[in-house]
């Protein structure tokens, strides 16, 4: 209510954020546990004076830089830009509560940048004991990184203490930030190995090389596949109620939920088989075959985590329509669109008749024309809907949800939102917007298909 909404066709904002997210989270994991390999295996190959495997691993290093640096810095910087647009209420109170951890977190990330540029770029000129040092600095900023991020994504799930306790350390130590520190440094750990047999399959030719490092290599990797598993049952454990209730009754996040657990014991599987017991099985399919799988079960999890969190964008703070959850009797008192800066200025500019000493006339708006009624019940959709819902296509259209449905029905639907489906905040308007909006979504629900039943005539 107190931005101006982005509208992305088809899509939904909410989605593109999905996308970038997802794509920014399968190279931001492999910065951290590939961080974590290489200052670990750098230590091994100087102290057991193994010049091919220090040549290897500075190819990695290489490659490991031009992944996460270069493409991890531009989709990080994405995120901020989807988020900021797409959910700018929502952003503005993460920045406000953890502005201390996103200082802090930046000093880390500068850390991690120098760190790994010294630790490629002066590979040959640095002493092992400095060498290594470096690799361990970059190692140890970028967990930390991943803890303080975590911490704050974690409050979006659930925000425990904090509204009642309103300091930085009741929202970051929320129930949700010890499982999922566990489960993403386990992810971590895994995508690395993964990201490393692609890299040696490929990179590779002598057999006794690509033996050693399938063999050091699948130990993050097992070790990894466990402290996903407890991270995930702790986050099971510690989910807030509404968010237990939205996995259990959404059929497609059961269906997903199924997909990570097949997917996962798929890679540990062909982690056991190939890497542990049979090195020599490492060939680029195989490697394709492992990482695609490993994306698969990182990227759904990371699809249910955010679905999970409806009705909220950050449980028990903000609301997934961007209003704060405080402010609904106050929207519900004054009016939707009176209550919003963009919303009053729309109204204010195209319909100054219903202006009453700058305030909009609540009881006049259905004295208008039906087809401005429409136009503002299509506001009122943009900004009380649109971050969930398409219009008459798209990504969760109502134009498809609704089919069939007649007005009474649909006005129904709008006074009841959060009794009919839960996971939906609850309408935060007045009587007459409720109207406006069902005149917006009466026009673009489809009649009823052709060929249904209804009975004996």
């Amino acid at each position: 209510m107190h931005y101006p909404w982005w509208y992305v066709p088809f899509l939904t904002s909410p989605m593109l954020i999905a996308l970038v997210s997802v794509f920014h989270v399968l190279v931001s994991h492999y910065a951290v546990g590939g961080g974590l390999f290489l200052a670990y295996e750098t230590q091994y190959a100087h102290r057991s004076k193994s010049k091919h495997y220090l040549d290897y691993l500075k190819q990695h290093a290489w490659f490991f830089i031009l992944i996460t640096v270069v493409y991890g810095a531009i989709t990080g910087v994405g995120i901020w830009w989807t988020i900021g647009l797409a959910s700018p209420l929502a952003t503005e109170a993460l920045i406000h509560i953890f502005v201390f951890g996103w200082a802090i977190e930046w000093v880390f990330f500068v850390i991690e940048i120098v760190s790994a540029f010294i630790f490629y770029y002066f590979w040959s000129k640095l002493e092992p004991e400095i060498h290594i040092r470096i690799g361990w600095i970059y190692a140890g900023a970028a967990w930390i990184s991943l803890v303080l991020i975590t911490g704050i994504t974690a409050f979006m799930l659930h925000s425990g203490s904090w509204p009642e306790n309103r300091t930085f350390w009741a929202a970051f130590l929320n129930p949700q930030f010890l499982p999922q520190t566990l489960a993403r440094t386990g992810g971590s750990l895994l995508l690395a190995s993964l990201y490393v047999f692609l890299h040696a399959s490929f990179k590779v030719k002598d057999d006794k090389l690509r033996n050693l490092i399938g063999k050091r290599s699948v130990k993050p990797a097992l070790c990894g596949s466990l402290l996903t598993a407890i991270g995930a049952g702790l986050w099971f454990v510690f989910l807030p109620e509404s968010a237990r209730l939205a996995l259990a009754s959404a059929s497609v996040l059961n269906v997903l939920t199924a997909v990570i657990f097949a997917l996962t014991t798929a890679v540990f599987i062909m982690m056991y088989v190939g890497p542990y017991r049979n090195p020599s099985w490492i060939s680029p399919g195989f490697a394709i075959l492992f990482l695609a799988f490993g994306f698969g079960a990182v990227a759904t999890g990371e699809f249910i985590r955010e679905a999970v969190r409806k009705p909220y964008i950050v449980y028990n703070v903000v609301m997934s329509n961007q209003v704060y959850a405080d402010e609904i009797p106050a929207l519900q008192r004054d009016g939707y669109l009176q209550s919003g800066t963009w919303t009053r200025a729309f109204v204010a500019a195209n319909y100054p008749q219903m202006m009453n000493d700058g305030r909009i006339d609540n009881s006049r708006l259905l004295d208008l024309p039906e087809r401005d009624q429409v136009k503002l019940g299509e506001v009122l959709f943009q900004y009380h809907c649109n971050d969930c819902h398409a219009g008459a296509a798209g990504y969760m259209a109502m134009g498809t949800l609704l089919h069939g449905w007649t007005p009474d029905m649909i006005r129904h639907m709008i006074d009841n939102l959060h009794i009919i489906r839960f996971f939906m905040p609850p309408w935060c308007g007045t009587a007459q917007e409720a109207a406006l909006l069902t005149r917006y979504l009466s026009q673009i629900a489809p009649e009823q298909p052709a060929g249904m039943y209804y009975g004996k005539e």
